[in-house]
């Protein structure tokens, strides 16, 4: 059966809009630890948009399930890793002008830039995932840069405009999630993924676990966290 890690971010979001103190997602961190969650995702991005080292520090100590931490493949970034140790470490692409991650880390172009930080982070006894499109070129790299897992984008299958879009951008998912499982890597999945798209999973047993911020947060706002992380919970359950 599949887990869901809850991505914090978008309560530091709602923090910083104001520069306030408040709403903590560190307090969010155990509440939906509370509801449920098997894992707590943070992004700290170079420009500390919204997560913050104090953010990650104290998470870090607080967490009871298990911590991922998504940053960029960076020197700087991997710094923070080693200092913090988290349960596992998600590379993405990162652009400052972005809203918010767009697309998969490309391992054909950043390959040996990748793989040595796999390689730092290995020998400190960190796992890794890889955020990559549903790519079979893309898996298959993974693979041969020892990434323990990959993280699928599901990005383009959430928005798309149209029926048949979204049919052949989920059997991309399909296929990749199948082609990563035979390869012996985790599969997990995560972008965009809301309380009505979640169920077309139903049956794709290949993902481990799916990474979701946006939509429980937004949810949250309106029925409360406890109650948001619960019902997406519950229909990961159901698949």
């Amino acid at each position: 059966m599949a887990g869901l890690a809850v991505n914090v971010d978008h309560v530091a979001t709602l923090r910083e809009a104001r520069q306030a103190a408040y709403p903590d997602p560190v307090t969010a961190a155990a509440l939906v630890e509370l509801a449920g969650a098997d894992g707590v995702v943070v992004h700290l991005r170079e420009d500390r948009r919204h997560i913050n080292d104090r953010d990650v520090s104290i998470i870090r100590k607080t967490v009871q399930t298990k911590l991922i931490l998504e940053m960029a493949a960076e020197k700087a970034m991997v710094a923070v890793a080693l200092e913090v140790m988290p349960d596992l470490v998600t590379l993405v692409p990162e652009k400052r002008e972005e809203l918010t991650t767009e697309g998969g880390l490309d391992l054909l172009v950043h390959r040996d830039h990748v793989k040595e930080t796999i390689t730092r982070l290995h020998d400190s006894g960190i796992s890794v995932s890889v955020f990559i499109d549903p790519d079979p070129d893309q898996i298959e790299t993974a693979h041969k840069i020892d990434s323990d897992m990959v993280e699928i984008h599901t990005g383009a299958f959430c928005d798309a405009e149209t029926v048949r879009s979204r049919e052949e951008n989920f059997r991309k998912i399909v296929n990749a999630a199948k082609a990563a499982h035979e390869l012996k890597m985790g599969v997990n999945a995560g972008h965009g993924l809301g309380y009505d798209t979640i169920k077309t999973f139903k049956g794709l047993n290949e993902i481990d676990e799916f990474s979701i911020g946006h939509s429980i947060v937004a949810r949250a706002v309106m029925v409360g966290l406890d109650r948001a992380v619960r019902e997406m919970a519950a229909l990961i359950q159901a698949l």
